[in-house]
C-alpha cells in the first residue's frame, strides 16, 4: 500500500515556514530561538495569527510564542493543545 502522508505538511513545517517569513531569516530552522532570530512581540502577536489562520482556530495565545521560542518546542504544544486531524 502507498502512504499518502507525503502531501501532508506537518505542524513544525508550517511553523518553520511561518517563523523565516514573519522573521525575514531565510536560514531559519527548527531549533532557531524566536528572540535570537529578532523576534518582538509584533512578530509574536504575527505567529500565532497565521497559525490561527492555518490549523483554523481562534484561541492561540501569544504567550506561547514567548513560551515556546523555537518552532519544534511550539509545534509540540501546538500539537498537543489543538490536535492536527
Amino acid at each position: 500500500m502507498t502512504e499518502n502522508t507525503a502531501t501532508a505538511v506537518s505542524t513544525l513545517d508550517q511553523l518553520v515556514d511561518v517563523f523565516r517569513d514573519i522573521l525575514d531569516f531565510a536560514g531559519l530552522t527548527e531549533d532557531t530561538d524566536f528572540y535570537e532570530a529578532g523576534g518582538d512581540s509584533l512578530t509574536a502577536f504575527q505567529i500565532t495569527g497565521r497559525l490561527e489562520e492555518i490549523l483554523g482556530v481562534d484561541d492561540i495565545p501569544v504567550s506561547l510564542v514567548f513560551a515556546y521560542p523555537t518552532p519544534r518546542d511550539l509545534a509540540e504544544v501546538v500539537d498537543a493543545d489543538y490536535g492536527r486531524a
